[in-house]
């Protein structure tokens, strides 16, 4: 039997999380040993993982990065502190010096970088070690096996990073994993000379699960009108997801005498800029943060319409999602979008930024037509790919 880690970061809410669990409930337990490496053992998904798995004990030095600074000090992690202080001044002023919108970015990096000395390795010695969620350096660097595999989640056209630092990263794999072909690209834009090791295994989406948990009643936090749309969208409140746009967008249809609602299910370090950009624009009963949600189905099932407003992508799990529960799908012009929808068909592809939201939702209102093709081919499509774990097997064989 093949011994197998995966590593990531936590179980918290998101996709990558969700997509953690479609790919670890794919494998045959029969032929792999799973052992899974999770650098804090918390977050909302923790009880949706297969019991078959081996979920291994933590360690303090990967603890820290999923703590604050000042929880690591009164730790006594003194070393790590430095690190991540070191890493957060530095690569917050190369960021901005260098105009970049997502800080965070680069003082990752080198918080990994600078830690590097100080993290203990891992004994057990492995067949495959699959890191899933960047970066990538503790499998790259701190576990011993025969083959190693990481994973692309997001487009690098608009990944705000030193790209020198991760190309050593990546020389440590022997494959990369794309979710889509299009992240693929992308990747292959940055990093051409990894090509030959890159390539496609698309997120792993339960539908029978998806449809089972949809059924649960959210009613109670939704304000349904008769003459509303609803609009859904489950995301980070992150740069990246659009969701600014969004709300800008919302106030445009609703001054052009659209009867909507929109909510969103997600959490994100842009939380704060978001709730006051909602209060200036005044859109506070008509655009509705509803937060954490464990499952958001049951409000992607109730909605009108979703949209995926963002400004890139890898590829959207919740995209997939609600095309499962035959929802009628938006999606912004992000670079990875082609390979989520066919547009008009089972979803319709509009321009970047808040004038594409607006006339896309627009075109969805005025033309229900086009809402029930976009329907009608969303319920008779079949979106389960469990499939995509033959292509991590032969990967692996």
């Amino acid at each position: 039997m093949k011994q197998i880690l995966i590593s990531s970061f936590d179980m918290s809410i998101g996709g990558v999380e969700r997509s953690l669990i479609g790919l670890l409930e794919s494998f045959d337990y029969d032929k792999y040993d799973i052992d899974l490496m999770l650098y804090r053992q918390q977050g909302e998904f923790m009880p949706m993982l297969p019991k078959e798995i081996n979920l291994l004990r933590e360690i303090p030095e990967y603890t820290t990065f999923r703590k604050s600074i000042l929880e690591i000090i009164k730790e006594g992690q003194y070393r790590a502190a430095v690190s991540r202080l070191l890493a957060k001044y530095i690569g917050q002023l190369v960021s901005m010096y260098k105009g970049f919108k997502e800080l965070g970015l680069i003082p990752m990096q080198l918080a990994w970088k600078l830690a590097l000395p100080v993290l203990p390795p891992i004994e057990k010695k492995y067949d495959i070690a699959i890191s899933y969620l960047w970066p990538h350096y503790f499998v790259g660097e701190k576990v011993n096996a025969k083959k190693k595999i990481a994973w692309i989640h997001t487009d690098y056209s608009y990944l705000e990073i030193d790209n020198k630092i991760d190309a050593q990263m990546w020389e440590r794999f022997d494959y990369i994993v794309a979710v889509s072909e299009s992240c693929r690209l992308s990747f292959l834009k940055k990093y051409p000379q990894f090509e030959e090791r890159t390539v496609v295994i698309e997120n792993i989406s339960s539908t029978n699960f998806i449809k089972k948990m949809a059924e649960d009643n959210c009613t109670s936090e939704l304000k349904f009108k008769n003459n509303n749309i609803n609009i859904i969208t489950v995301a980070r409140l992150a740069y990246a997801k659009g969701i600014d746009d969004a709300v800008k967008a919302c106030r445009r249809l609703l001054d052009e005498g659209y009867n909507i609602v929109w909510y969103v299910v997600g959490y994100g370090n842009e939380e704060k800029n978001i709730k006051e950009l909602i209060n200036n624009l005044k859109v506070e009963n008509n655009f509705i943060l509803l937060g954490k949600k464990i499952n958001p189905y049951p409000y992607v099932k109730a909605c009108d319409i979703y949209v995926q407003p963002s400004r890139y992508e890898g590829k959207a799990v919740t995209v997939t999602e609600a095309q499962i529960l035959g929802k009628p799908v938006l999606l912004t012009n992000y670079n990875t979008a082609i390979s989520q929808v066919k547009d008009g068909f089972d979803g319709i592809i509009t321009d970047l930024g808040v004038d594409g939201i607006v006339s896309g939702i627009k075109k969805l209102i005025d033309n229900p037509e086009i809402r029930n093709t976009l329907q009608y081919n969303t319920i008779n499509s079949n979106y389960c790919n469990s499939s995509e774990i033959e292509k991590l097997y032969y990967l692996i064989e």
